[in-house]
């Protein structure tokens, strides 16, 4: 079992500004340099797609092509462009206006330092970037238009770097706008802000959002063969420490709680789906809550995953699963749930009942147990029991539906041991410090409005998430190691007036 690769087939396309007014040699060289560029970054392998250079563009109607064909390739995931020589900005303008990929604005040359002994007319008129990427720069940011910025030498690592950090939020969008949400069961009765405007999810993140009848699932938990169960226990055998109980006197539980896990992805495989929400509520006659099933949707099967009808988490698991594939770490559902308040050493922990993934990372081989739930009315649930490895620089990141707009808040946090041994705690958990620190952390948290469900991830971290969020047009407040409590309370106040000038219809 394994997620499939969201950057199978997938290309970024590189588009070269310039114009007729410098001839023919000019233009062979135009393309020359910008094919050795394009060559380095994809031989750096710190980019998950292909870099694929594409002609010239010297025109309007050149431009205009370049844009409506990339917007029409389903392969391709973004658009990297780079003035070469001056490329007057007015023949950008239409095909600017039809592109509907995320944009990179490149801002590098093909020589490194100035030939300052031989350099002369010839080089300048050949080599402009710095002019012709101001001028592109103008256009853009005139027309509004939101895009990644990128300087320095393309043979510099962070270059590439930077490249490829976008290169995954593009994926992580283009997952976003191919995304089905299964959810079987509405929301948890009387919890606020994991309901939300589905229609708008939509059209922002292109995520369709809908709800199976749980009585559908329970079909399709009928319909699951032994032979499926058994291939999934001896995965569970190879990968965790399983409780002997389980494979003994308990060994229907464990088969119960696998035949879950087996009807969820087959129902969500069969209508395309890929991230899903249930509801300890709704339940119907399924015989237990999922637990070790949602658990392994992040790391097994790359599906976002979340609980009690939230599906705006679900659907950030999922972005944050496909952003960091291939990566150390990954993307899970979390829960604050108590404060360590010990001078020199508050943190959070955060957990959930039952759905919190390994993907993230844990210290130790997570262990696959049985154990008592107060809460559903079913029978004792399985689910893997673990502690989020330490992580520095990882995010938490939430949406929240505040009226008119989604609000993404992200909190930079480090992820560390535990004070004690938690032997107790039948559960998986983590364990951060969040940045600046806890008070101001939790204050401006509190403030932005922000869900106490959130994305954990641990493999890609503050600058996807920012790349997503400009890519999304959605906004974006982040509490870093900077932040002030009432810095950041002015810059919610700020960001809400340019929010709601900025998305009016």
């Amino acid at each position: 079992m394994a997620m499939e690769n969201p950057f199978e087939g997938k290309e970024v396309w590189f588009g070269v500004g310039s114009q007729d007014l410098y001839g023919e040699e000019a233009l062979r060289q135009v393309a020359e340099q910008s094919g050795e560029i394009v060559d380095a970054l994809n031989a750096t392998g710190k980019i998950p797609v292909k870099v694929v250079l594409k002609p010239t563009l010297k025109s309007s109607d050149g431009v205009k092509a370049f844009m409506v064909e990339a917007s029409a390739n389903p392969n391709v995931i973004g658009v990297i462009t780079w003035c070469h020589t001056f490329s007057p900005a007015k023949m950008w303008i239409r095909g600017l206006e039809v592109l509907t990929k995320p944009l990179l604005q490149l801002n590098t040359q093909h020589h490194f330092e100035i030939p300052w002994e031989t350099i002369d007319m010839d080089f300048m008129n050949l080599n402009q970037a710095a002019h012709g990427d101001r001028e592109f720069g103008y256009i853009l940011t005139r027309l509004g238009i939101n895009r990644k910025i990128v300087v320095g030498h393309y043979t510099d690592p962070a270059v590439a770097e930077e490249i490829g950090t976008w290169a995954r939020a593009c994926a992580g969008w283009d997952a976003s706008n191919n995304m089905k949400v299964m959810r079987w069961g509405d929301n948890m009765r009387n919890v606020a802000v994991t309901e939300g405007d589905k229609t708008e999810a939509e059209r922002v993140f292109g995520a369709s959002i809908n709800t199976w009848a749980v009585n559908e699932l329970v079909a399709a938990y009928e319909a699951v063969k032994d032979d499926q169960v058994k291939s999934i226990i001896e995965d569970y055998k190879a990968k965790y420490d399983v409780d002997p109980a389980l494979l003994d006197a308990k060994y229907d539980s464990l088969f119960i709680a696998t035949k879950e896990e087996a009807a969820m992805v087959n129902m969500m495989r069969a209508n395309g789906c890929t991230a899903g929400v249930d509801n300890f509520e709704d339940l119907g006659a399924l015989p237990q809550l999922p637990g070790v099933g949602p658990q392994r949707f992040p790391s097994e099967y790359g599906f976002g995953f979340s609980a009690e009808g939230d599906w705006k988490t679900a659907v950030l698991v999922r972005i944050g699963a496909v952003m960091g594939y291939g990566l150390e770490g990954g993307a899970s559902l979390m829960e604050d749930y108590s404060y360590n308040f010990t001078p020199g050493n508050e943190m959070i922990m955060g957990s959930h009942m039952l759905e919190v993934s390994p993907s993230v990372g844990t210290i130790a081989k997570p262990k696959l147990e049985i154990h008592p739930l107060g809460i559903g009315g079913k029978a004792d649930p399985v689910r893997l029991v673990f502690t989020v490895a330490p992580k520095k620089d990882a995010v938490v990141v939430s949406m929240s539906d505040v009226r008119e707009r989604f609000r993404l808040t992200m909190n930079l946090v480090d992820v560390v041991e535990p004070l004690g041994e938690l032997k107790q705690l039948p559960c998986a958990r983590g364990l951060w410090k969040p940045q600046p620190d806890l008070k101001t952390s939790a204050e401006c948290w509190l403030r932005s409005g922000a869900s106490h469900h959130t994305c954990m991830t641990t493999s890609v971290g503050r600058e996807a998430w920012e790349d997503f969020a400009r890519i999304a047009g959605v906004e974006l407040a982040t509490i870093d190691a900077n932040t002030k409590a009432a810095e950041f309370e002015r810059d919610l106040e700020i960001s809400e007036m340019y929010h709601r000038l900025n998305n009016r219809h």
